[in-house]
């Protein structure tokens, strides 16, 4: 049994009964992990009750769509299949299955929002965190902390969003109606060491605030292990085939982790991790800036189980930067069509965001690396959608002119079809460790981690298994909160 208690359910029953008394006060009741992986039980009145409520409302009841299940509606929408479609080798220009599965339709648009409601449910509902006096501080290179500024604004809690100066006006925009107040801090999304500054900054402020740092929260990595694996484990077993790897940009490590449930189902599948090649941290220890919004990077997320990555694809960001462009102007969609697209695949294409098309790129990567067949299946994931990016759209075409019939031609055959196994490689033991051991320089010398820590997170045999083990404890939890809001 791992030495480390990573998700911390020990109780403050003064706080706890602050924080019900707020949440009986704003409606607010949390739903379980079973309940995210499983729409099924959610009770039937709230079900009910969603029939009227809007995908973006500030409405407590939009908790329950904090789901892979959710219908592709903007409102009224229940749970069905959820969201996914495999893309057809006329895009990908191989023969294996590219599965993508999409946040579109979560709460703010991205699946991040469920990370973010891991991390607050543990404090809240053991009483390590009182909405009524501290605020709730999100850092993030974007979606995580939209989901959290969200959150905050259900429970009626104060609320600062931090994220990079540099990321699309769409974040800004949204933020500036939710969160309290929003902190942009110098650079672009592989600016994180940045962000980490800013939360030192304002730890030592002396406000009463608490920072839900989704780099080193175990319930992001917990979400995305239960929650967004099990939804994998169902696609799967609809698509049929044979899996062979899990893709995911590197982020904050919270979406690899479903890979690691993964493996405990098919233990010879690999997990592959996704970067950018201007910002090279796993491939080559790298550092640079780049433009795939939203992954983050120059570090080791403290919550990457690195020693279960297999692979690492570094994507050139011109790749995603020109595919938005072909998946989404006029030509493009044009073109597509012509090559035998279906007029489905071409809208559904546009909940591919920046990274989910840096995702498509390391899946179509992975398969020609692996020499996949045509039974063979790889399933990878659309962060968020076109929503968040109109506005790269009009710069792209600003700087590099109209996509033109003959731009059109040439991105579909250099970045779709023209995708090389350049850049990509396979990680053995050695290869693993020492990225595993960039954690030390980020987080033992920066942030405080211990060296025992980071040593158990490579040895300890438990250390990563005792995650997913507080499920039943946390959801016990949760109902005890509901049901004391509902006393109240």
């Amino acid at each position: 049994m791992s030495n480390y208690d990573l998700i911390d359910l020990k109780i403050n029953e003064k706080k706890l009964a602050n924080a019900i008394g707020r949440a009986k006060e704003k409606g607010f009741i949390i739903p379980t992990y079973a309940q995210m992986k499983n729409p099924d039980l959610i009770p039937d009145e709230i079900k009910e009750g969603l029939k009227t409520v809007g995908l973006t409302d500030l409405n407590p009841l939009n908790l329950f769509r904090i789901n892979w299940h959710n219908e592709p509606k903007e409102t009224g929408g229940l749970f069905g299949k959820g969201n996914y479609f495999v893309l057809p080798k006329e895009v990908t220009g191989v023969d294996a299955k590219i599965v993508v599965i999409s946040g579109k339709y979560f709460p703010t648009g991205s699946h991040k929002v469920g990370a973010a409601v891991s991390c607050l449910a543990p404090r809240l509902v053991t009483g390590q965190f009182d909405p009524t006096t501290t605020q709730a501080v999100w850092p993030s290179t974007g979606n995580y902390c939209r989901g959290g500024a969200y959150d905050s604004a259900l429970l009626g809690c104060e609320s600062i969003a931090i994220l990079p100066e540099g990321m699309s006006r769409e974040r800004f925009d949204w933020l500036e109606a939710v969160a309290g107040k929003t902190i942009a801090t110098p650079g672009t999304e592989s600016n994180v060491k940045e962000i980490f500054d800013k939360c030192w900054e304002l730890r030592n402020s002396g406000e009463d605030l608490m920072i839900f740092n989704q780099f080193d929260e175990f319930g992001n990595y917990l979400w995305h292990y239960d929650i967004t694996g099990a939804y994998i484990e169902d696609i799967l077993n609809e698509v049929g085939g044979k899996f062979h790897s899990y893709v995911s940009s590197t982020g904050s490590g919270g979406t690899l982790a479903a890979g690691d449930y993964l493996k405990t189902l098919w233990p010879t599948s690999k997990i592959v991790a996704a970067e950018a090649l201007q910002c090279p941290t796993i491939y080559m220890n790298g550092f640079g800036e780049h433009r795939i919004e939203g992954i983050g990077d120059k570090h080791i997320p403290w919550i990457h189980n690195v020693k279960n990555t297999d692979a690492v694809a570094a994507i050139d960001d011109e790749i995603p930067m020109n595919m938005i462009r072909l998946f989404n102007e006029p030509e493009g969609k044009k073109l597509l069509k012509s090559k035998g697209v279906s007029d489905e695949v071409i809208d559904k294409l546009q909940w591919a965001g920046i990274s989910g098309c840096g995702n498509i790129a390391s899946a179509i990567k992975t398969a020609k690396y692996f020499e996949l067949k045509e039974d063979d299946v790889i399933v990878t994931v659309l962060t968020d959608s076109m929503d968040l990016y109109e506005s790269r759209l009009v710069e792209m075409t600003e700087l590099h002119g109209e996509f033109t019939e003959l731009e059109a031609y040439r991105v579909y055959h250099q970045y779709l079809q023209g995708l090389n196994t350049e850049y990509f490689k396979e990680l053995n033991y050695r290869e693993r460790k020492a990225v595993h051991n960039l954690k030390y320089y980020t987080w033992v010398e920066q942030q405080g981690k211990t060296y025992e820590e980071i040593c158990a997170q490579w040895d300890d045999e438990d250390y990563w298994t005792s995650i997913p083990k507080k499920l039943e404890d946390l959801d016990k939890l949760i109902i005890a909160f509901n049901d004391a809001v509902k006393k109240l």
